[in-house]
């Protein structure tokens, strides 16, 4: 059976802006946190009809050739690259914390003292993981959800259909998914939402009260997530999933480079949009390294002049 193929655009971007846009319908093809650390090639399903291809995500960086050669030589493009982070919880909380930076450690116990502090001298945290408490969560954390930036801007806040309360429930009933939310001087202010995969916790649905911005909430969410991680002993790995990000740089304890790769059918049109759009990722690179490149040397010009 095929597997469906969604539209998947092929972005002429500079920074944040897109100037154009090439749709493509593709079939993603994911791969977990397992696969991606034991370097394991997917197993490619059958291809629709009219479908351009595939989106192989999370593919270790060091098996994009054999992956290209394992679909056949199809065309591929690496869509964009970044590490897989994940945390190891299995040394317990106290090695976790001496494993971050210096700088994380500090940052994140001041915040919660001021978290604390602006809550009556305790933090306020909550966690659910019944049927029942899982009800409670997903009512109070739609609620944040519905302010947050990634409802807002990607609509990509805890989701409010019916096929996901019934995923949550089920989850609660078999006991493979935790959550926690976050509460600052009675109000609810982020939500942390992690479905488990095995004895794997992955970090699904996050987000805070923009109002608590100042008191930086959700990396005050995520530490004490950890401590009752550690101290429950149920699961060895969180992973942070797809995509980059500072949060997920702090505080994981290690990662896979990996690509997200296009798989496209060897057509001359899909040639000559591939050909294209490297052409004009590497011509934008190639400006911004110029422009670095003059940053550096006005700076430098200035210290040389004292």
């Amino acid at each position: 059976m095929s597997a469906a193929a969604r539209p998947t655009p092929l972005n002429f971007r500079i920074g944040a802006r897109t100037l154009m846009a090439v749709q493509r319908d593709m079939v993603r093809v994911p791969l977990g946190l397992d696969e991606a650390r034991e370097g394991r090639l997917p197993v490619l399903p059958p291809l629709p009809r009219d479908a351009h291809g595939y989106v192989v995500t999370s593919l270790p960086e060091d098996r994009l050739e054999a992956m290209v050669y394992a679909s056949g030589r199809m065309i591929g493009f690496v869509r964009q690259k970044y590490t897989r982070y994940y945390a190891d919880l299995t040394g317990g909380f106290d090695a976790y914390m001496a494993n971050l930076s210096g700088n994380a450690r500090q940052g994140v116990r001041r915040k919660a003292k001021k978290i604390a502090q602006v809550s009556g001298g305790e933090l306020d945290i909550r966690s659910y993981r019944t049927p029942a408490e899982l009800e409670a969560f997903h009512d109070i954390a739609r609620r944040i959800a519905l302010r947050t930036y990634q409802e807002k801007l990607m609509g990509e806040g805890l989701p409010a259909g019916p096929d996901f309360i019934r995923d949550m429930m089920a989850r609660g009933a078999a006991d493979a998914v935790r959550a926690w939310l976050l509460w600052i001087a009675g109000e609810p202010a982020a939500y942390l939402y992690c479905p488990a995969q095995g004895d794997t916790l992955i970090y699904e649905y996050v987000g805070h009260d923009p109002a608590f911005n100042d008191l930086s909430p959700g990396a005050v969410l995520q530490v004490e997530a950890f401590r009752d991680l550690f101290e429950e002993g149920k699961y060895t790995r969180f992973d942070f999933t797809e995509g980059d990000g500072q949060h997920k740089r702090q505080y994981s304890t290690g990662g896979v480079p990996c690509v997200d790769l296009l798989l496209l059918r060897p057509s001359l049109t899909n040639r000559v949009t591939t050909a294209a759009l490297g052409g004009f990722n590497r011509t934008v690179a190639g400006g911004k390294a110029l422009i670095e490149a003059a940053g550096l040397e006005k700076l430098s010009k200035k210290l040389r002049r004292g």
